[in-house]
């Protein structure tokens, strides 16, 4: 049980990862709100058990936030801008994301907030990260410019049903037999499962030790999107072909990804865009801080499998998602 005298703000928990947090903290019994923008969206996705106050607030309109804050004793800050509908959507993403973040540091430098925790994302520094991971990085170090204690977890692909990386896979994987592939699918990175990434964000809570710190989180293997194709074909006792070519850009990258699954246009083009960046962890620190046990990325795509078969919260068994019994 983690105990806390104070309540826990959550921003983006409409959001794939967001959305998960939230219900753990609940069923830890913690005193939670949650920023929204549209609470009936929210209200939609809590369990009747659960308890959460609901204020409805946007990090762009700075007089909205102050009321959000109070008596807020740790914030998580899960939103990010990326995911309009369309590429042309998402050419101020990186502004409004700059924004978001001031006015959330200045308000609660107003409010005495102790905590931010902030999902960030891997990705090395310099000329070629992408501008998705060089706005995550950005966003990190305007929350951390503020006085409350900054704890920024670095992450890689987070691989579970409902979120985008997840989804583009199983749609290329299940659709095409034969996938003509740019060579970014030979780009290494080091997945999360979902469950493994909710376990580290509460891990932080727990543990006053990685307050100020800038930690990178990454599931216990490094594998190159082919890889991860192959992995998924196993599991799914597909046979499939994967043939690379040199002249997909990102753009035409994204239109091909875009039409064969239903992730919009506007949520895959900064994905692709970073996947020409390594992500992996530099360190392993949180190990030592917060030691779980990591899920294999096999095991995930078993778990993600079983959750779209079976629904949210139930037992994970090997057999329902194609494996052979060990």
């Amino acid at each position: 049980m983690i105990e806390m005298s104070g309540k826990i703000l959550v921003t983006g928990a409409t959001g794939f990862v967001g959305g998960r947090l939230l219900h753990a903290l609940t069923a830890r019994g913690l005193k939670v709100r949650s920023l929204v923008r549209s609470p009936e969206k929210l209200r939609e996705g809590l369990l009747p058990e659960e308890e959460v106050e609901i204020v409805k607030g946007d990090l762009l309109k700075a007089e909205t936030l102050d009321r959000v804050l109070e008596g807020i004793e740790v914030a998580y800050y899960m939103v990010h801008s990326m995911g309009g509908r369309t590429i042309g959507e998402n050419k101020v993403f990186a502004e409004r994301d700059r924004s978001a973040a001031g006015n959330f540091v200045q308000a609660a430098d107003r409010a005495g907030l102790q905590r931010i925790i902030y999902l960030g994302g891997l990705g090395e520094t310099g000329d070629k990260l992408s501008k998705h991971l060089a706005s995550r990085q950005e966003v990190g170090e305007i929350l951390s410019s503020g006085r409350a204690q900054t704890t920024i977890l670095r992450a890689p692909n987070i691989m579970g049903a409902g979120g985008a990386p997840f989804e583009m896979l199983r749609f290329l994987v299940e659709r095409l037999p034969v996938m003509v592939c740019p060579r970014w699918i030979e780009t290494r990175a080091q997945p999360i499962d979902i469950r493994d990434m909710v376990d580290y964000l509460l891990g932080c809570l727990r543990e006053p030790a990685t307050g100020g710190l800038s930690l990178d989180v990454g599931g216990p293997e490094i594998l190159t999107y082919r890889d991860m194709m192959e992995i998924y074909s196993r599991v799914r006792g597909l046979k499939r072909i994967i043939i690379t070519v040199p002249v997909l850009t990102p753009r035409l990258s994204t239109y091909w990804v875009n039409l064969v699954t239903p992730v919009p246009s506007g949520i895959v083009n900064p994905l692709v865009e970073g996947l020409r960046n390594e992500v992996i962890c530099r360190e392993n620190r949180i190990r030592e801080l917060i030691p779980i046990k990591l899920t294999s990325f096999e095991q995930s795509i078993c778990n993600a499998l079983q959750e779209i078969e079976k629904g949210p919260g139930k037992l994970i068994s090997r057999q329902s998602c194609f494996l052979p019994k060990s």
